[in-house]
């Protein structure tokens, strides 16, 4: 007998993630899956708890599909017969692969009936699967045996984007709901296992007091809230706050046990560039997290844009491991020897922290220098010495603090300075996602050199929704060249944006790039002849160095 049979049909999953999209409210999104999940067995309610994150497979598994877009495109095409313009043109209307799937599918018969398990297996196969034409066989075959709306939602779950304003917070708490178990009880399961399945399966038998920690499954990390000034710090803690220097490197986790050490990336994506960080760990005694970051360090810290040069590279390189050296910054401690610290107050964590690396610091593996501020005066000095010493700023930790995993609240704060602002124009836009769709909101924008527009980067943030709307239709009446998602446009539109430092790129004309960009205002005051020029640009690039090593 075929065991699909016994798992639930793909068609409700779909017709959930109709409902779900259908509605943008957070309580409805929530009872309606919440519904769906409780109609599941333990098996397809973790399968189709990882699929609603948008994951083809649970957060700990360390794998990947390889199916990019042109090979769905494919998939489609060898099924529909329509050429590569005709597809180009659906997916100009939708501006969403999946969409235009369904809509190129048209009346497309499903050859099966699609379950859950089904829909897993063939992804676990096509994660297995080498070369294209494997994996395109595969596609075709299980697109072949589902309906266009389903196809619609496998072409989603495979890119990674339900885009259905389901986050994973909400499946949390639909399954928290579900099974009548506390949201956070559920979050903490999730977020030690890293698994949303697993986390479903513990709640349905009221076990989620039993979810352990996986060392090499990152967690999520702590995150702080930016904050104005040291006075909105201090109004939150007059009697004292930890602050530590801000730096500008690569926030990473260790995982140690035995002889295998590991980092994360904030994305809990493995981070394998710097092998050199590895011994000094593994002369650490013990199991272990930490938690710190990556910087490009010779006697002191390296622009990010050194550390930049060394990112991508999966064979070593002695000659630029000797040329860019690293170090890990290390700042808190998550777990140690078998226990979890995450409830843990921050200044017990410190003193476990320094007695694990006790005069076992080196040149490779450093604590974060820490100080207690009482006052906005002595929190100011702070901030003016981190910048002078060529970090981003200052964080600011409250003392009696736990650590949250992938939240941000009102128990750390970043205080950073953005490094200038320049006045640019628009001279490209792209259509946005999620809430955006549909809507003109990713700006490239450009600097003068001469009678040249150059571009320097791009921003997403900063504008109203309102101001978005009314740019959306002022160009789309001026543009110049449109090839669908993007479209070059006229540029009149001057805006003002932030950003944290300048850095050598060759994806931009102008051969620079704007780091962490950010839209400040518009500016109809000025006109595009008065932006900001290339050589300001070069400026500013060669001022944040000489800028550094003069306080030094």
């Amino acid at each position: 007998m075929n065991s699909t049979l016994n798992s639930d049909r793909m068609s409700r999953f779909v017709e959930t993630c109709e409902a779900i999209g259908a509605t943008t409210k957070k309580n409805e999104k929530i009872q309606v899956l919440s519904d769906y999940l409780e109609s599941l067995d333990l098996e397809d309610g973790a399968r189709a708890c990882v699929f609603f994150t948008g994951r083809a497979f649970p957060r700990r598994e360390e794998k990947v599909l390889s199916v990019g877009g042109s090979l769905l495109w494919q998939a489609i095409i060898e099924l529909t017969h329509l050429s590569g313009d005709e597809m180009e043109t659906i997916y100009r209307k939708h501006g969403d692969s999946g969409a235009a799937a369904q809509e190129a599918l048209g009346r497309h018969v499903a050859t099966g009936k699609l379950t859950l398990e089904e829909v897993a297996a063939t992804l676990q196969d096509l994660a297995a699967r080498r070369g294209p034409a494997q994996k395109l066989a595969r596609l075709i075959d299980l697109f072949r045996k589902a309906e266009p709306v389903e196809v619609k939602y496998l072409i989603k779950i495979i890119t990674g984007d339900l885009r259905i304003g389901l986050k994973e917070g909400l499946v949390e708490e639909a399954i928290a709901q579900a099974s009548g178990c506390p949201t956070t009880d559920v979050r903490r399961a999730n977020m030690l296992t890293g698994d949303i399945g697993t986390a479903f399966q513990l709640a349905r038998k009221n076990r989620l007091a039993a979810a352990q920690l996986r060392l090499f499954h990152p967690i999520g990390f702590m995150l702080a809230s930016p904050a104005e000034s040291p006075t909105e710090v201090m109004e939150y803690y007059p009697e004292g706050i930890l602050t530590e220097d801000k730096y500008d490197g690569i926030r990473a986790q260790a995982h140690k046990s035995g002889q295998i050490v590991k980092f994360f990336s904030r994305t809990l994506d493995e981070i394998v560039e710097f092998p050199e960080l590895t011994s000094p760990l593994l002369r650490i005694p013990g199991e272990f997290i930490l938690d710190g970051e990556i910087l490009a360090w010779r006697d002191d810290p390296l622009p990010f844009t050194e550390l930049q040069k060394r990112l991508g590279r999966k064979q070593p390189d002695f000659w630029l491991h000797q040329d860019i050296p690293v170090t890990f910054m290390v700042f808190d401690v998550l777990y140690c020897d078998g226990r979890l610290l995450l409830d843990t107050l921050l200044t017990e964590r410190r003193q476990r922290l320094e007695a694990l690396l006790a005069e076992r610091q080196s040149v490779e593996v450093r604590l974060a220098p820490v100080k207690v501020c009482r006052s906005e005066g002595e929190l100011r000095d702070f901030f003016d010495a981190a910048l002078a010493r060529g970090n981003e700023g200052a964080m600011c930790k409250a003392p009696g603090s736990a650590y949250t995993p992938g939240q941000r609240g009102r128990s750390w704060f970043k205080l950073k300075r953005p490094f200038a602002t320049l006045d640019v124009v628009v001279t490209s836009v792209e259509y946005g996602h999620g809430k955006r769709r549909g809507l003109l909101s990713d700006f490239t924008f450009s600097v003068r050199d001469h009678d040249r527009l150059l571009t320097v980067g791009k921003a997403y943030s900063g504008l109203t929704d309102r101001e978005i709307h009314q740019l959306t239709q002022y160009f789309l009446e001026r543009t110049i060249e449109d090839r669908g998602f993007w479209r070059r446009v006229e540029p009149c539109v001057v805006i003002e944006v932030a950003f944290n430092n300048i850095q050598r790129s060759d994806r931009h004309e102008s051969g620079y790039a704007l780091r962490f960009p950010r839209i400040v205002r518009l500016r109809p005051d000025k006109l595009p002849a008065e932006i900001d020029t290339l050589d300001r640009v070069k400026e500013l690039y060669e001022k944040q160095f000489s800028a550094r090593n003069s306080e030094r």
